[in-house]
């Protein structure tokens, strides 16, 4: 094929009528910023939970104990250390004191099985995992044979930072668990930064896999540290004076950003630890307007019906950040009626990329389109066949980015960070796997998402992942897993799952075959990933070179 004549950044004047520069790069530790605002800034409100205020040196103190008990546990540089935490004070110590350590971290959704669970703890060789004791209870309780690399479990409690309570530790066979509070209690509120370079390995985020197991995706502190200046260059941040209210889970990539941009610029970030609470989130936002604001669009959606929202004061709010799912034109319409015209902003982007690399910049946003590079991110559309060829404007293509903000490689997983990290045109490029095209002046409109993902209230399903463990049941010969859209949450897909019985099951009605199916997805899935409708049919659509034929499903249950 004939090589395109595109510009060669086609979105420059959009930069260049904005005023945005690409943002120069700093492999500076998240923590070190922390340190030095707890002396600049030592009163500041770091952290805003329920009516706790928490502030920078305290914050700063309290990670410098934990780094200090995390290292008495053997934790080096090496090690990877799991948060199996909900939205609470300890994520962000956690998040810090290894930061501090120059160890990795690994965000552990509170949402997992057991099963799930054990899977990224022996993947990522967590050796210390920090878990909400709930969640101790509910789940750890239940792992059979605990991964041999877990070797201390630290218990803590939601309630830690507001009514602390005298609490024995957790008792679990095989592991050594620890309280929190108890345990940084014995020790210094004084740790000296360790040594730390861009390029080493920050977290270890997990995400859906074409093998049908999630992939950790190692992102490094270049990625983490540099991707907030990125997404934020229209709308840069005003040091000390930020208030950010988010619903992502901190467990999430994009929680994660937003909590790593705000510490690094000397924010207030609040606490939301049920983001479906929407009456206590518009709480906190009545108490402290914020001035930058984050949610998937079904969170904005239950947003602009609750009455308390309509009573916010938004004339600080700077921007309003949306992602994971497009938003409506009409739910915008409804949002900028209400927080202002010009301030939402869409992102885009996927947990490898860090986690945006497109964005609609406030005030120049295109609502059909998920918007334009970031700066410092070059992304492309390429052809599907071979993706080294770049589509003419307003022909669609797998969208490919490149820059700072791509990921190191998939954990463990040499074969698929090859087929996703590619050399072309001398630089390194993220294949995508989403299918969209670009217009002439640079503005990205998605035509299709990553094959067979789909979208629950903003978390990634992947179909194969759920497909591949409901295989391990006798009953089932074959299955497939489709998204229909769901009408009361734009954006969002409703699970559907088909499934064609095998011999195993001749002697079952179809309604207890659904059950024992819906008790098997309940016990081995997230909530989220568990089939809202099942379909038993004789055999499931092949096509012609014997693939799963998933369009003839979708055609079919329309």
């Amino acid at each position: 094929m004939p090589e395109s004549t595109f510009a060669e950044l086609p979105w420059q004047p959009i930069y260049d009528a904005l005023n945005v520069v690409v943002p120069a790069i700093e492999d500076r530790p998240l923590a070190s910023y922390v340190e030095e605002f707890s002396a600049t800034m030592a009163d500041t409100t770091a952290i805003q939970y329920f009516d706790r205020s928490i502030s920078y040196a305290e914050l700063n103190a309290e990670a410098n104990q934990l780094a200090n008990a995390l290292v008495s546990l053997g934790v080096e540089k090496s090690d990877v250390v799991g948060l199996h935490l909900v939205n609470i004070p300890q994520y962000v110590v956690a998040l810090l004191a290894v930061s501090k350590i120059g160890c990795a971290g690994s965000g552990v959704s509170p949402l997992m099985s057991p099963s799930e669970l054990a899977y990224q703890i022996e993947d990522a060789n967590i050796s210390v995992l920090i878990s909400l004791d709930d969640l101790v209870d509910s789940t750890l309780q239940r792992l059979n044979n605990p991964p041999a690399c877990l070797n201390h479990v630290i218990s803590c409690s939601a309630s830690d930072h507001l009514q602390p309570q005298q609490a024995a530790a957790k008792q679990l066979a095989e592991l050594q668990c620890h309280n929190y509070l108890d345990l940084i209690a014995q020790f210094p509120a004084d740790f000296a930064q360790r040594p730390v370079s861009g390029d080493d390995t920050m977290m270890v985020q997990y995400t859906g896999g074409t093998t049908g197991r999630p992939k950790g995706a190692e992102l490094s502190v270049r990625n983490l540290m540099y991707n907030p200046l990125q997404y934020s260059a229209y709308q840069p941040w005003e040091i000390g004076s930020e208030i950010v209210i988010t619903g992502f889970p901190m467990f999430h990539a994009a929680g994660l950003a937003f909590v790593i941009a705000t510490l690094r610029h000397g924010g207030q970030f609040a606490l939301i630890p049920n983001p479906r609470d929407v009456e206590f989130m518009c709480a906190q936002m009545l108490a402290r307007p914020p001035t930058r604001l984050a949610a998937v669009p079904s969170l904005f959606q239950m947003l602009v019906e609750t009455p308390a929202f309509k009573q916010v004061d938004f004339s600080k709010l700077r921007i309003a950040n949306t992602g994971a799912a497009p938003m409506a034109s009409g739910d915008r319409q409804k949002l900028e009626e209400i927080i202002g015209e010009g301030k939402v902003s869409d992102m885009f982007g996927m947990t490898e990329t860090g986690p945006v690399h497109v964005s609609n910049p406030p005030g120049a946003s295109v609502p059909e389109a998920v918007g334009i590079p970031v700066p410092g991110a070059d992304t492309r559309i390429v052809d599907l066949e071979t993706g080294t060829y770049e589509m003419p404007f307003g022909e669609a293509g797998e969208i490919i980015t490149s820059g700072p903000h791509v990921m190191k490689g998939y954990l463990n997983l040499p074969e698929e960070s090859l087929n996703s990290l590619r050399q072309w045109r001398g630089k390194t490029w993220m294949y995508s796997g989403d299918v969209g095209y670009m217009d002439p002046q640079g503005y990205i409109y998605l035509c299709d998402r990553a094959k067979d993902m789909l979208i629950v209230g903003g978390f990634k399903v992947f179909s194969v992942e759920v497909e591949d463990k409901l295989q391990s049941m006798e009953e089932i010969a074959m299955t497939a897993l489709i998204g229909r859209p769901d009408t009361k949450r734009p954006g969002n897909d409703i699970v559907h799952l088909y499934v064609e019985p095998a011999a195993a099951a001749k002697e079952l009605d179809s309604s207890e075959l659904e059950a024992r199916i819906l008790a098997f997805c309940r016990e081995h899935m997230a909530p989220y990933k568990v089939p809202k409708a099942i379909h038993i049919i004789d055999a499931i659509p092949l096509t012609a070179v014997g693939k799963i034929d998933k369009k003839a499903l979708r055609v079919n249950s329309d």
